[in-house]
């Protein structure tokens, strides 16, 4: 299925459901199937693994939980079973809180993530520029020389980045310069991994498309109003472009204050 002729597409897809037990009383199962991805990377499951049943055939199953219950938590669903996972980027202080599960296939690695929020009067904000900086180091490594006893390899990244790049990201960016997620230290912290060779590949298909967003509010009719932000990404090594075929934002799925994004690769 990923082997060197890449025979066919392969659609992966990331959603932070903010609640998947929620999402699984709503639309989770109808979403699965309508979209049948090889691949769905899901963030804020707010679960441990066996607190309900999650009924998937056809997929293998790797959960990363937090300690805390009812908090953060990520989880990859793959039609195909990965070669290797691993939980967390191997520095305790960053791995407790369940946001990164990293799954190698023939020809990459895939990681899934759930960036700290830097939360309300920035409280969070030097915590989360460090694990930023952790985080680069982590997806580098597993490009250039592979964790130990693995190989090096390109490295796609999916998930809920929890900052808008640029202005045009944000529906409102001068009101929100100060805020979380539009600072100018965490924008600049994503400017950096894709200066280390990576690539934002809505922006890659999309380069000056407005009003396409990936979050909203719950407050002020904000989804009904489009007065998003995009904050979910999929992000790959340069040496995977030639393989894209595209990248989305399904904004008409409903379920979460997020909405998944998508890309195809050859």
């Amino acid at each position: 299925m990923y082997g060197a002729a890449h025979k066919r597409h392969m659609k992966l897809i990331s959603w932070n459901v903010n609640g998947l037990r929620a999402v699984m009383k709503k639309n989770f199962f109808e979403f699965l199937n309508e979209y049948d991805p090889d691949i769905l990377c899901l963030q804020e499951t707010k679960m441990q693994e066996g607190q309900a049943e999650v009924l998937t055939p056809g997929y293998h199953q790797f959960w990363c939980s937090a300690e805390r219950k009812g908090y953060s938590g990520t989880l990859v669903l793959s039609k195909t079973e990965p070669l290797w996972v691993d939980y967390g980027i191997g520095v305790e202080r960053h791995d407790k809180e369940g946001r990164v599960i990293t799954a190698e296939y023939p020809d990459f690695y895939l990681v899934c993530v759930y960036v700290p929020n830097s939360q309300d009067e920035l409280a969070r904000l030097d915590y989360r520029m460090d694990w930023e900086d952790e985080f680069r180091k982590y997806v580098k490594g597993l490009e250039k020389t592979g964790p130990a006893g693995r190989e090096g390899k390109p490295v796609v990244i999916c998930g809920d980045m929890n900052v808008a790049h640029k202005e045009i990201d944000l529906k409102n960016p001068s009101s929100n310069h100060r805020h979380a997620g539009f600072t100018d230290e965490e924008r600049g912290k994503l400017t950096d991994l894709l200066g280390s060779g990576f690539v934002d590949t809505f922006r890659y298909f999309h380069p000056d498309e407005k009003d396409r967003y990936s979050w909203w509010s719950y407050r002020f009719n904000a989804r009904s109003r489009n007065a998003g932000w995009r904050i979910d990404y999929f992000l790959v090594s340069e040496s995977l472009t030639e393989r894209l075929k595209d990248a989305s934002i399904l904004d008409h799925i409903m379920g979460s204050d997020h909405c998944p994004v998508s890309i195809d690769l050859e």
